[in-house]
């Protein structure tokens, strides 16, 4: 839907399943275990526009914005922060009605999933790469409860993959 605001030599490089493969990133970043990453070059604020709006386009609502990079900057001095980590980094928190209630009736327990994160950051030493990703959430439980969670890990995939043009 909004192919039109992408630009068109943007490159994606996935970074799927890196710490499962125990091969590490290929940047100067690494993706930490349970986690999926997809790298882009573009600019950070088209990049989150598209994360935004692949959120949207699942029919999801953002329940909240954490501006993880924003906090971080502002306590950097009273925390003894030495470096600055990210140019901008930000988490979207959002649930879905039809999976959080698929999950949680396969477990109530599964209460610990909701709301469900992406997130989306830039860090200074890769100016002009963005890495969006998310969390992957834990299997566990019944089948009823795993294939439950699964279909989250999808929808969670789908809307990172969307985000980074891929």
């Amino acid at each position: 839907m909004f192919e039109s605001f992408r630009k068109p030599f943007r490159i994606a490089i996935a970074f799927v399943g890196l710490a499962a493969c125990g091969t590490g990133a290929a940047s100067a970043q690494s993706i930490p275990e349970g986690v999926t990453a997809y790298q882009v070059s573009a600019a950070f604020d088209d990049v989150r526009f598209d994360l935004e709006n692949a959120i949207v386009n699942h029919g999801l609502v953002i329940d909240y914005v954490s501006h993880i990079g924003d906090m971080l900057d502002r306590t950097s001095q009273d925390v003894g922060g030495q470096k600055q980590i990210f140019v901008k980094a930000q988490a979207m928190l959002f649930c879905s009605a039809n999976l959080s209630r698929k999950v949680m009736e396969a477990d109530a327990a599964n209460i610990a999933y909701c709301p469900y994160s992406v997130f989306v950051y830039e860090t200074p030493d890769q100016p002009g790469t963005v890495t969006v990703g998310y969390r992957h959430l834990g299997e566990t439980g019944s089948e009823e409860s795993k294939a439950a969670i699964g279909e989250v890990n999808a929808l969670l995939d789908a809307i990172a993959k969307e985000a980074a043009g891929q």
